[in-house]
């Protein structure tokens, strides 16, 4: 097997798995995002949220592959590019932090250490840049059948369990921090927070 890692772009957007390829939960305030999903122009205002962050700030997702077939991504941006940021009662994301907006493997993929080369992908150009930590919006289960957009949300107990720390609690969507150290053992650290919240989760993170 050979592995492949590259930048997302418009070129390999298509890419990402089918429902995900629609889904604009992240790149769209929730007014937004309803509007284009009712009039099928999801496809459409993902590609121009990503042409924008792309010119703008930079890569801000990555593609993984076994051979030719997609086997994972992940996507993370600063705040005031991810509309959905502000919609959430524990934000705003933090100015010195990035967001993590959503992390995959393909199930069959699971466990094969590819998180580990997704992660140190995303650690390498977020300390790059400078930036001092990275966030994420955590959900919390209740126990009764969640609604499809919080699915685009990280489990919060994962979150927690790979070192992430509650900075604003919620019963529903806690916002959590993972804070840089230093360059290099922040590097270590989030490499092996994330590939253990890569590896833990099974099925995907799918909109509506």
């Amino acid at each position: 097997m050979t592995r492949r890692l590259t930048s997302i772009t418009l070129d390999n957007l298509d890419d990402l798995p089918h429902r995900c390829r629609s889904c604009v939960f992240w790149e769209l305030d929730p007014v937004a995002g309803e509007r284009a999903c009712a009039s099928g122009s999801a496809e459409l205002e993902k590609e121009a949220w990503l042409s924008d962050t792309l010119l703008e700030w930079g890569s801000c997702g990555y593609l993984l592959y076994v051979d030719t077939i997609p086997a994972g991504y992940v996507l993370y941006a600063p705040a005031s590019y991810v509309p959905r940021s502000v919609a959430f009662p524990t934000s705003p994301v933090s100015p010195d932090a990035v967001l993590l907006m959503t992390a995959r493997l393909v199930p069959e993929f699971v466990g094969g250490g590819l998180g580990r080369t997704l992660v140190q992908a995303v650690a390498r150009d977020v300390s790059r840049r400078g930036i001092r930590a990275i966030e994420a919006f955590g959900r919390i289960d209740g126990g009764e059948p969640d609604a499809s957009d919080r699915q685009c949300l990280l489990p919060a107990d994962y979150l927690l369990s790979v070192g992430f720390k509650t900075l604003r609690p919620h019963p529903r969507t806690p916002r959590l921090r993972l804070d840089i150290k230093s360059t290099a053992s922040w590097r270590e650290d989030v490499e092996y927070a994330l590939d253990r919240l890569l590896s833990s989760m099974q099925s995907p993170v799918l909109s509506r």
